[in-house]
């Protein structure tokens, strides 16, 4: 149920559970984090917590799904990621989705400023041992392709596992900030 920004404010102020999705580069790291911090909810970054092990190697999926259960049954949170495999186990917890929904040229910008800042470190929303390094063509691919190859899994994910929890899009960083 897509809500507008003002009523996802609203929604933001008292919720206990908040999923933050979108496109890799977009953003949603940085507004979990806004979100953690001023809402006091505890952070899940789903690269750091389920997806990665040292040295970028992805931990196997059933083990995700079991992490993924443990943290989305806890009280208070916030988790960024887009992993739509997993929406069953996250979307129903949710009382507010945000969908960080930014213009592909926004992504690939926020992943070169990302590799800027912390190439060669590993950051706080990252799996220890995996430090920023060089997209690589099939990450940039992932990015150009997102509104076309992943947006639609979304949208049919979200309408068929939770079509009653709020949605909102956010499409800039300025919409970013109508959010506080």
């Amino acid at each position: 149920m897509e809500v507008s920004i003002s009523e996802a404010a609203n929604r933001l102020a008292i919720a206990d559970r908040v999923l933050v999705i979108g496109c890799s580069g977009g953003g949603k790291s940085t507004l979990s984090l806004k979100i953690s911090e001023r809402f006091g909810l505890e952070y899940q970054s789903y690269d750091r917590d389920v997806r990665w092990l040292p040295g970028w190697r992805t931990r196997d999926r059933d083990e995700q799904r079991k992490i993924v259960a443990d943290l989305v049954n806890r009280e208070r949170w916030v988790m960024d990621g887009t992993t739509v495999s997993t929406f069953d186990l996250r979307l129903p917890r949710a009382d507010l989705v945000v969908w960080v929904r930014v213009p592909r040229r926004t992504s690939l910008l926020g992943v070169a400023r990302r590799v800027l800042a912390n190439y060669g470190t590993v950051r706080l929303d990252m799996a220890e041992g995996c430090p920023e390094q060089l997209p690589d063509w099939e990450f940039l691919s992932y990015i150009w392709t997102f509104e076309k190859r992943v947006a639609p899994r979304i949208v049919a994910a979200v309408d068929h596992i939770a079509p009653t929890v709020p949605l909102v899009i956010l499409r800039s960083r300025r919409e970013f900030e109508a959010l506080f």
